[in-house]
């Protein structure tokens, strides 16, 4: 086992695109980190350059105490796990995870013990003679795992291994994923493109977005408290909703009423009279009562049943914030043009036996506590 740290790492491609802008990040010995991000966001190079499949640009990795991006690949102790299983067709399971260590001359005694002893872990005993073609897209990525397994490695690399799977079988294969890193407790760096996937397996995730690091925490913590205002949008399903305001010392506007934030940073009241995007999420959006201090009155366009939920998107009266375009400008150093009044969209989840039909009027209640407000200069978040 080992850390592996990433020291203001920066990857350009003869192109001269920018891959990954001075990534700098401790993951810890033992750690399951996890890497997501929108396709493009650099979280696979990075991936790629741990195992020595790219060079640096500039900066440098260690593992452990050991700088390693002039290292070969076999010289660094790593196993990848790909998304496309790379199973070789003619060889059966056992020769499939015996393979590697073959190659470095390992007695057939201990290639055997080793692979006997990753199949039982991983379920795989009785299909150690079929080959690739007679298993299950479950069945193959476990033999992935087995051969990265059997190595032994300081860390484990795994680069989207559940994309090819379908939805039922990508459940089960994440609690098998995060259980046998708990239980062999080595340093293990995953990447993915779905945030659910991230949140649920990550004992921390790091957000990355064209190619810097956005935050790095517990999922919890990203969900709860959000860094800025691409974070808060990627992060959690249904995304959240935003809404443009102007702050008024610590209070901001949403609707007709004006709102303390009384969970704001100790600067926030240093940005009275500027514009913000005020964020709330759908599960934290209701239908309003008398005791709701603040109210959006609006009118339903859709409605989704998806059982255990009601979600109903609503048009309101107010300013959007095109959160897409919005982060584009702030990460390029813009400051954004003032935009003009119109419908806001509103995804709000409800109980699952609610009304709610397309067409009809719906007041919505917040809860002041639960609102994220973001800068829209700089895209940081004014809320704790």
């Amino acid at each position: 086992m080992a850390t592996v740290t990433f020291d203001r790492v920066d990857k350009v491609f003869d192109d001269e695109t920018r891959a990954l802008d001075e990534l700098t990040l401790d993951v810890e010995d033992g750690e399951f980190m996890v890497f997501v991000g929108p396709s493009g966001c650099g979280k696979t190079t990075a991936l790629r350059m741990v195992a020595g499949l790219e060079d640096l640009s500039g900066g440098e990795i260690r593992i452990g105490d050991e700088a390693v991006q002039d290292l070969p690949p076999r010289r660094r102790n790593v196993a990848m796990v790909f998304q496309n299983y790379a199973l070789y067709p003619h060889m059966n399971v056992f020769q499939n995870m015996a393979f590697g260590l073959q190659t470095h001359r390992m007695p057939k005694a201990e290639v055997a013990t080793r692979v006997e002893r990753a199949a039982k872990v991983l379920d795989l005993s009785q299909l150690l003679k079929r080959r690739p073609a007679q298993l299950s897209g479950g069945q193959r990525q476990r033999v992935a795992m087995g051969r990265a397994i059997v190595r032994e490695p300081r860390v484990f690399l795994m680069d989207e291994p559940l994309s090819n799977l379908d939805a039922k079988l990508r459940v089960q294969m994440r609690a098998e994923i995060s259980k046998l890193q708990r239980d062999l407790a080595t340093t293990t760096i995953y990447v993915t493109h779905d945030q659910v996937e991230a949140m649920t397996m990550g004992d921390r995730v790091a957000v990355l977005w064209r190619g810097r690091l956005q935050q790095c925490a517990r999922p919890q913590e990203l969900y709860d408290r959000p860094a800025n205002l691409f974070v808060a949008s990627f992060i959690g399903s249904p995304a959240m909703n935003f809404i443009q305001s102007e702050l008024s010392g610590t209070s901001a506007r949403v609707g007709d009423a004006v709102v303390p934030i009384s969970h704001a940073t100790e600067e926030l009241s240093t940005f009275s009279g500027r514009a913000v995007a005020v964020g709330l999420r759908p599960e934290h959006v209701h239908r309003a009562t008398a005791d709701d201090e603040i109210r959006l009155r609006g009118r339903v366009v859709l409605t989704e049943a998806l059982g255990s939920a009601l979600l109903v998107h609503a048009e309101l009266p107010g300013t959007p914030v095109t959160t897409e375009e919005t982060i584009d400008a702030l990460l390029d150093g813009e400051t954004l043009p003032p935009a003009d009044d119109g419908v806001v969209k509103v995804v709000a989840s409800l109980p699952a036996d609610d009304t709610a039909a397309a067409g009809e009027t719906i007041e919505l209640g917040l809860d002041p506590r639960r609102l994220h407000v973001f800068d829209l200069q700089s895209g940081r978040a004014l809320t704790g």
